[in-house]
């Protein structure tokens, strides 16, 4: 058999026999393995982030345990088990890439995504809608990065990516008009628009914004934490220093930053 088979089939004959024997697990439903799947899929996050591959496979395997006991869950209750779950998937990917599965032609990785749009509003069971299927519940950043990559696939999207940037300076114009005006309401409004064209330009140069905001929050606990590090080695307290001072030791830690 193949080891990749065989090693799935282990995963399988573990799931039964836990679902029979172990109180915590016959427990389980879909709603409560839903908080822990958004935790596993985050910590996978986590270790994409810091490129850590041993700790992407150990992530990815508590995912992969998690669809296999919702396709468990889904069996007891005679609705689905895990080889439709797989035959879905499959029939779904043979489908949505008719350029290696049929006669059609494209050029680039931009036409795959159209094309996979297209074809998802062609499916007789999904609702014609182009933005059905982003999550409402997905983090702001991700949805709207989610949303332009939906509406770019029917083609609403700029020309040339290079225009994106008078929309970035016209909304950012628009919000430091409406700091002067000091209305709260549409300062959060205009900094929403604000957000969402440069999400948009992350988008057309290739950045995931998630990516990108993660690292920065990233940089920035290391080069406060080294701030805070140095301060107390100097027997002192960030709330006694003033400004300039942490300033001067912050400059210190960009330049650790590079070593």
């Amino acid at each position: 058999m193949d080891e990749r088979l065989k090693a799935f089939k282990r995963l399988l004959d573990i799931m039964d026999e836990l679902r029979e024997k172990c109180p915590w697990d016959k427990k389980q439903t879909y709603e409560t393995l839903r908080k822990l799947t958004i935790e596993e899929t985050y910590e996978l996050a986590d270790a994409i982030v810091k490129a850590d591959d041993q700790e992407i496979k150990k992530e990815l395997g508590d995912i992969l345990l998690h669809i296999v006991f919702y396709a468990k869950i889904g069996s007891e209750k005679g609705e689905f088990d895990i080889t439709d779950v797989i035959n879905n998937i499959c029939d779904k990917l043979i489908y949505r890439h008719p350029h290696i599965y049929s006669d059609t032609k494209v050029n680039s990785a931009t036409e795959v995504l159209e094309n996979w749009e297209k074809l998802k509003l062609k499916e007789p069971q999904r609702k014609k809608t182009v933005l059905e299927g982003v999550p409402m519940s997905l983090p702001a950043l991700i949805k709207a990065n989610r949303i332009q990559e939906k509406v770019r696939g029917v083609g609403f999207d700029w020309e040339e990516k290079e225009q994106v940037w008078d929309k970035v300076d016209e909304e950012l114009r628009e919000f430091r008009e409406e700091v002067k005006n000091a209305s709260q309401e549409k300062m959060e409004a205009e900094f929403g628009d604000l957000l969402f064209s440069m999400i948009n330009a992350a988008r057309l140069y290739d950045i995931d914004p998630e990516l990108a905001l993660e690292r920065t929050n990233r940089k920035f606990i290391k080069r406060f934490n080294y701030l805070e590090e140095h301060t107390i080695k100097k027997g002192k307290s960030l709330h006694d220093m003033s400004l300039d001072e942490m300033n001067e030791i912050w400059e210190k830690a960009k330049k650790f930053d590079k070593k």
